[in-house]
């Protein structure tokens, strides 16, 4: 696939939530294009990656280019990291020749959630994959957060995704590698790359998801599961995010400025936590409950 047939500008705009990598992502094509030679305009709107808002970026490359804000329904390309956030930008897609790479992951915000009893749906983003990618000229839908979670790293996802929208633009593969090498913290370059090379190799076996990945807003693990909540210290920022948003005041900020859950029987599995927090730093898991093993001695009568 191209999308700079005969075009003096290509136009790529880039959607997501806060803390998906949306700005890395704009700032490593704009870096690309500089290096090829093309004049390129990028702009963004960012500073939500702490409050789980919308983030986009556009970037604009060619001989000349003026502006740099796509005008409407004019981006060749449109790669969006949260599913609901593509939707929400769909009609600025070039319907004759628009490209559209989208995450089926959702990142369902709390106000989805109007109600924080355990099963309960939450009101959202309902469109599928074939739906979509059936008012599209072209697109391409894939679980990158799964992939990039199989890969050793959940945060790679944007990575995976600019590894499918590398295939749609002429540039050298090695050049894509240099500038991800240059731009990413050197302890993060194999994943990347591993992250970049997997998403353009899926392009070669590209399938449409039958749905976009949710995880259960407001799971019931019945008498013989309970929610747990899995912190990773290293990557919590101390950012209080969680802490002021869980509703049932669970969290809490120990003496190193990291996330601890003193009351883990509060918890009520509503995921608000793991939703908000922009570093990946919460997950939350349906646990077996173990049962004390008892040995009963029977006495002869």
């Amino acid at each position: 696939m191209d999308a700079r047939a005969n075009r003096n500008v290509t136009n790529v705009l880039i959607v997501g939530v806060g803390g998906q990598g949306v700005v890395m992502v704009s700032k490593v094509l704009a870096l690309l294009c500089q290096q090829q030679g093309y004049d390129v305009k990028q702009s963004e709107v960012h500073g939500m990656a702490k409050r789980g808002g919308a983030v986009f970026g556009h970037v604009r490359y060619g001989d000349v280019v003026h502006s740099p804000t796509i005008p409407a329904g004019e981006a060749d390309i449109l790669v969006s990291l949260e599913w609901a956030e593509g939707m929400r930008w769909l009609d600025q897609l070039n319907p004759d020749t628009g490209i559209f790479i989208s995450d089926t992951h959702k990142i369902v915000p709390p106000f989805a959630c109007r109600n924080r009893r355990r099963g309960q749906v939450p009101v959202y983003s309902k469109e599928t994959p074939a739906e979509i990618l059936d008012e599209v000229a072209q697109g391409y839908a894939l679980d990158a957060a799964g992939i990039a979670t199989r890969l050793g790293n959940e945060r790679a996802a944007n990575t995976v995704l600019l590894g499918l929208m590398s295939t749609a633009l002429g540039f050298p593969e090695e050049a894509w590698l240099d500038v991800i090498c240059d731009f990413v913290p050197a302890k993060s370059v194999e994943i990347n790359k591993a992250a970049f090379l997997e998403g353009r190799e899926w392009v070669k076996t590209a399938s449409v998801p039958e749905a976009p990945v949710v995880a259960d807003p407001m799971p019931d693990p019945g008498p013989e599961f309970r929610n747990e909540l899995e912190i990773i210290p290293a990557w919590c920022k101390g950012c209080d995010i969680c802490v002021r948003m869980c509703p049932e005041k669970c969290l809490e900020l120990n003496a190193d400025q990291v996330v601890v859950i003193p009351r883990p029987d509060d918890c009520t599995g509503c995921r608000i936590c793991e939703w908000l927090c922009p570093d990946f730093a919460i997950k939350l898991h349906t646990v077996a409950v173990v049962q004390p093993h008892t040995d009963e001695i029977l006495a002869e009568v």
